[in-house]
């Protein structure tokens, strides 16, 4: 009995209304840091089991946050037993709430990300996958959620918009050329002209494949594996050719020319024998390709002719006119067909005697 009037005192003893409300927020965080142990590792299991990918993102998103919320909940239980005035009580609730807001963000944020870029290649005739459109992305989640924010601490939406509105005129003013490769660089991504992983050359002579569509600039590596970096509005009003539109595969042209005395039939039969076989064993060939030849000029020493090939790629032309010119000058010198050297006639005019 004394016991229990000792606890009936200290329940009703002043100090005790400050106390148990920390005393519970504390109880409820360890129980909560608990709960996530126990939650993630029977979460991490059915992801393994499961072959639905977001199970594996949903969990690396929620691993940190849930211990913000864990401290939320914890938090708000000690707001809500605490004697404090009712404006104390309102700001405390008002900064959880948006907290909570905050970590929701986060994790949309993450989850957004982890998507565009497992399920960008899936998804690239919809949403081209590049850092511009992750970044415009994420963005619009964050100006969501801090929308949502302002909403929670009862703040108006409608002047700030028209504040905005305001002062962009005159930040647009302020950042012409930022503003214009940005909205060059939205519209190279939607026109899908130039993508990331295109083979492309500008009329200035830059080329090689695009790596990324940045909101500033774009990069393209060079065969030498260098970097070039070009502003989205130079990019714009380029003239540009992409060498994977619209299909990635490639005529191949090879110059060649014979001597005058040659047997033309069988110089196309032997050429074309060659060529076929280079399209079946060379890597970056196509082997369905039917490849031909083409006689075009009378030239000073010989006859010139084009042999046409076809690679799956640009970069595939260099092995395979490297092969062809091999093998096709071995099969020339077995079959004894002449390739013959340039050749100039000079004519020498005898100068008259002073006599």
């Amino acid at each position: 009995m004394d016991q229990i009037h000792q606890i009936q005192q200290l329940i009703h003893h002043p100090w005790w209304q400050y106390l148990w409300p920390p005393a519970a927020g504390v109880v409820v965080f360890f129980f909560g840091f608990a709960l996530r142990s126990l939650l993630l590792s029977r979460l991490q299991r059915w992801a393994a089991r499961s072959r639905w990918a977001w199970s594996d993102i949903l969990l690396q998103a929620i691993r940190g946050p849930f211990i913000l919320w864990c401290i939320i909940v914890a938090s708000y239980v000690t707001v809500a037993g605490w004697p404090v005035s009712a404006r104390l009580d309102d700001l405390a609730r008002k900064g959880l709430s948006i907290l909570w807001l905050f970590s929701l963000t986060f994790v949309a944020v993450r989850v957004t990300d982890q998507l565009i870029q497992r399920y960008g290649a899936k998804l690239s005739t919809a949403l081209p996958l590049t850092s511009l459109t992750q970044n415009l992305t994420k963005a619009t989640i964050l100006v969501i959620g801090t929308l949502m924010m302002l909403n929670s601490l009862g703040v108006s939406i409608t002047p700030i918009l028209t504040a905005l509105g305001v002062g962009g005129l005159a930040v647009a003013l302020a950042l012409q050329e930022t503003l214009s490769n940005l909205f060059a660089g939205i519209y190279i991504t939607v026109a899908r002209q130039i993508r990331v992983r295109d083979y492309v050359k500008l009329d200035s002579g830059e080329e090689g494949h695009v790596s990324d569509i940045a909101w500033r600039n774009t990069r393209i590596c060079s065969l030498s594996n260098n970097l070039i970096v070009i502003p989205n509005t130079k990019l714009a009003q380029a003239i540009v050719t992409n060498y994977d539109l619209p299909s990635q595969d490639m005529a191949v042209l090879v110059e060649v020319s014979v001597d005058y005395r040659s047997d033309l039939e069988k110089v196309e039969k032997v050429t074309s024998e060659v060529a076929k076989e280079i399209m079946r064993e060379v890597p970056g060939g196509v082997p369905a390709f039917e490849p031909f030849i083409r006689y075009h000029t009378f030239g000073s020493s010989s006859i010139n002719f084009t042999v046409i090939l076809r690679g799956k790629a640009y970069v595939d032309q260099y092995l395979i006119k490297h092969e062809f010119i091999k093998r096709l000058h071995r099969r020339y010198a077995q079959e004894g067909i002449t390739i013959p050297f340039p050749i100039q006639t000079v004519i020498l005019q005898p100068q008259p005697s002073a006599g």
